[in-house]
């Protein structure tokens, strides 16, 4: 499955008595290798964490708990947002998508799957100049 749009994609959710299961596994169902996992917690009330673009890598944002929104710019300039608060949806961010985010309540735990390890030249962080380079 390819993907060139930012969307949110259902992951399988194995259900159980004692406890869900959901998993991510080779290009299924996020279209790409898994290279680099990271994961934010204990966001203090009102900070934001992203505020950049990645200009070649692609990424999947889960909630694993609690709730947080993902502001997403894209490269026409629009802004969307998606609220992310059930572990069993990923944002699919393409690459050269501005994102940012936002409204992290207690708790929560974001997790981010990457198809390339972290490239400091790889991001671009200044706002301007992204939207400078895509309009």
């Amino acid at each position: 499955m390819a993907l060139d749009s930012v969307k949110i994609i259902q992951l399988p959710k194995i259900q159980d008595p004692r406890g869900n299961l959901t998993f991510v596994q080779n290009f299924d169902p996020i279209a790409f290798e898994i290279k680099r996992v990271f994961w934010i917690y204990d966001v203090p009330g009102g900070e934001t964490r992203g505020g950049h673009a990645l200009k070649t890598q692609k990424e999947m944002i889960i909630s694993l708990s609690g709730s947080f929104d993902v502001v997403v710019t894209l490269p026409n300039g629009e802004e969307q947002k998606y609220t992310l608060n059930r572990s069993y949806f990923g944002l699919y961010i393409p690459e050269n998508h501005w994102r940012h985010m936002e409204n992290f309540s207690t708790n929560s735990v974001s997790l981010h799957l990457c198809n390339d390890v972290f490239d400091e030249n790889d991001y671009q962080r200044v706002k301007k100049n992204y939207l400078n380079t895509i309009l």
